[in-house]
């Protein structure tokens, strides 16, 4: 029996498409299975940048609470530095020197 060109052409096109469909299933896997690590390791990545960004606000949370104490001054005793207001009387009064004139600071030949 004669094949003719078409015929053979047939034959080998679906000879060669369960090849072609295997070959495509195994790119499938293979990527599948290089996702899988990929999504795995962005997620450890994440979670590593989320421990980091908790690590920072625990640190500026600490540095919050310190200068709140600071601020809060409960533990500085500054009795030593308050005014006696008995004293206030003796202290003499500043008078602003209200004869400043503007039009000196703009003047060009000083």
């Amino acid at each position: 029996m004669k094949y003719t060109p078409l015929i053979l052409a047939a034959l080998l096109s679906v000879t060669t498409l369960p090849a072609a469909e295997t070959n495509a299933t195994a790119k499938q896997t293979k990527e599948t299975n290089t996702t899988k690590p990929k999504k795995e390791e962005n997620a450890a990545e994440k979670k590593k940048k989320i421990e980091a960004k908790i690590k920072e606000q625990m640190e500026r949370e600490k540095k919050y609470a310190k200068e709140q104490k600071f601020y809060q001054g409960d533990e500085y005793d500054l009795k030593a530095h308050e005014v006696d207001p008995d004293s206030l009387p003796d202290v003499p009064a500043i008078e602003p020197d209200y004869d400043f004139d503007i039009t000196d600071v703009y003047r060009d030949d000083i």
